[in-house]
Parts: C-alpha cells; structure tokens; sequence
C-alpha cells in the first residue's frame, strides 16, 4: 500500500510503498478514503513533540471502509468513558502507532463508528480530532448554555473552527479573534455575531464596548494575550484551553481570576463516549466540518508547507484515490 512516511524529524515526507497491515484480534484494518492534518502531525515532523519516533506514518484523522460500511475513526485510544482527565493509558492514533496518512490504518474495532451520512469522506475526516477537542472543551469542561456568550480566539484553525460551529449551532452569540480581516469576514459568514483583529493595539477594550463580556472563552495560543482574555470574561466565566502555541501565559492579573470567580480549564482531547455525543450533535444539526482545501496524499508536503505558513481557514484533507 502506498504511505506517505516521516523518516526523520525536519525532514520531508516522503510517498512509500509499505506492507499493509493485517487485522488480529479485536484490531481491525480499515481503507482510508482521506485524512486530515492537524497541528500535532506539523509539530512531530518538526521535532516539537515527546516521544516521537521515526520511521512513522502519521495521521490522526481519517475516514474510510470497513465491512463495507463507511466509516469514521476515532484517534483517541484507551479512553473509555467521559472522565476528569484520561487513563495513564492514552494515546493518540498516529504516534505511537502508525496513523491514517495510509491507504489502510489498524485500529481497535470499538474505535471504528458509522461516519455521519451527510458527509464526504473528506468532510468526515476533517471531524475527528478537531471535533472531538472542541466537543469536550465547549460541553465537558466548560458546561456551555444556551444562554452564554461566547468569545473563540484565533479562528481559522480546525479546533476554534469546530468549537465555533457547535456554539453556533448550540444556540449561543459568538464572536472570534484573528490577525486576519478575511478570517474574520468568513466567521461572520458562517454565523459570528463579530470579530476583532487581536493584533490591534487595547483590542479587549475594543471588544467589550462592541460586545460586552463573555462567559465561556475558547483559547489555543495561551502567552501574552491571555491576560486580555482573563479582562474580557464576564464574573464567573469559564475559559477552556486546550493549546499553547504562544507559549507561557504572562500578564495575567489574578486579582481579576479571584475577583471574577473565573474558572480556567485545560483540556486534550475526549473519551470514546463523548466522540459518540459528538457525532449525535454533528448529525442532529448537519454540521459540516470547514475544509480549506483537499490533495492527493503525494502532494502531502504541500498541505504541511501551507498549515505551516498559518493562512488555511479549516481543515487541510489528503485523499487516497489516486494517490
């Protein structure tokens, strides 16, 4: 079968021929039709990541065939039921175990789920992960209601894309952050209330006056401007986090944490069960996951090139057919 392999950190990937891998026990092979790329997979092939190990098919993501039926994986392993945080046990499809970035993935059977009707194999793989980290951090860890507002920074990639169609979906007014005016228009268009460019000078203050505070915040950046976020969150607000690409959260005043009563929640991922209340919600409401663009799994390198250069609005899709 054809793979598209890391053989080294910092290094290309590169379209092999491997050995499909064979079903035993209760591990099951299923054909993959496309996957997505998340961030994770950019970050192990630039040597940012614990435990990488190389050579490694990568791949989180995916949807395919399996006994005939189309179907939908879930990356998460070994986490059962929905709980405070995972088993010692946890680990992500695609590394330490070979991924979807391949035409066939070895997976535990109960991972495998009927992949929602009303999508594309390309839609059903953009939904995993993203949907999965966004499920969990929006209902678990943040208890969203009907009636929050409901604040999601850096919109455009595929976990702020996910918890932003679920709050609207959900109900809730919500507004996102970006560095781009387009990104901001498109989430408008997709049913933000508004935006605000984050890059702008006192931003939070320009924020509240347009839209009052929030009550449930979606971070993935943390670092200096998470203490603008702590000053646009309403008494009692709850701020879910579930990355940290700016790095270390500065400038945080915890007078206002206190004095607020807000709470802060970290968040990875989700169990078994909430992926299968996550596909309930997708499907009750025909949600349709965002996909920038899609590419034969040999043109691999360029979609990491451009989620490398941060300019994607959703998810970026390998298929298989004609790979």
């Amino acid at each position: 079968m054809k793979a598209l392999k890391l053989n080294q950190t910092n290094h290309p990937f590169v379209l092999s021929e491997v050995e499909a891998p064979s079903p035993f026990g209760k591990n099951k092979v299923v054909s993959i039709k496309a996957a997505a790329l998340n961030h994770r997979d950019l970050w192990i092939q630039q040597g940012q990541y614990a435990g990488i190990k190389t050579p490694i098919i990568l791949g989180s993501d995916g949807a395919g065939i399996w006994n005939r039926k189309k179907v939908i994986i879930l990356p998460s392993l070994n986490w059962s039921q929905q709980s405070p945080f995972p088993p010692k046990n946890f680990k992500i499809l695609g590394l330490p175990d070979d991924g979807t970035f391949a035409e066939k993935v070895l997976v535990p059977e109960k991972n495998i789920f009927p992949m929602p009707k009303h999508l594309s194999f390309a839609q059903a793989a953009a939904l995993p992960l993203a949907g999965l980290t966004a499920y969990r951090v929006l209902f678990s860890r943040c208890q969203l209601k009907k009636k929050d507002s409901v604040l999601i920074s850096g919109i455009g990639g595929g976990v702020a894309l996910m918890a932003f169609q679920f709050a609207v979906a959900n109900g809730n007014e919500v507004w996102v952050t970006s560095s781009s005016k387009t990104k901001i228009k498109k989430a408008i268009q997709l049913g933000a209330k508004g935006g605000i460019l984050y890059s702008d000078g006192d931003w939070h203050k320009k924020l509240l006056k347009k839209a009052g505070g929030f009550d449930v915040i979606i971070d993935s950046a943390a670092g200096d401007g998470f203490g603008q976020l702590i000053k646009v969150a309403n008494s009692g607000a709850r701020i879910g986090i579930y990355g940290g690409t700016r790095g270390k959260m500065n400038g945080i005043i915890p007078q206002m944490v206190f004095w607020k009563q807000l709470s802060i929640l970290g968040s990875t991922m989700g169990s078994r069960q909430e992926f299968a209340k996550m596909l309930q919600f997708v499907q009750k409401y025909k949600i349709v996951p965002v996909i920038d663009q899609v590419y034969k799994l040999k043109d691999g390198n360029k979609a990491f090139q451009k989620m490398a250069s941060g300019k994607q609005f959703g998810k970026l899709v390998l298929e298989m057919k004609g790979a």
